[in-house]
């Protein structure tokens, strides 16, 4: 499922006097709460469906591949999803 999938999903779910402006605005207001959410507490809980979490990953060696040469990768930061037990049980 895509954005465009998911808008038409909520419109449907929200019934046939929502438009499809209006089921855009929702779905982007909440992946714009949850990406402030990560960004401020390091972790956005959705009990029912899972928790997207700061994560960081430590400095290491790496190899170009297109010339085989090491060279090192820096650390960084990037966001984890785990999904909750119901939703992985639905699955």
């Amino acid at each position: 499922m895509n954005k465009a999938e998911l808008v038409e999903s909520v419109q449907k779910a929200l019934g046939k006097e929502t438009t499809k402006r209006l089921a855009e605005e929702a779905v982007a207001a909440v992946l714009t709460s949850i990406a402030k959410g990560v960004k401020k507490d390091k972790k956005v809980q959705l009990i029912g469906f899972g928790t997207f979490e700061v994560k960081k990953r430590a400095a290491r060696m790496g190899r170009n591949p297109k010339t085989g040469e090491s060279m090192k990768i820096k650390a960084s930061k990037t966001v984890g999803f785990k999904c909750s037990s119901n939703l992985k049980a639905s699955l």
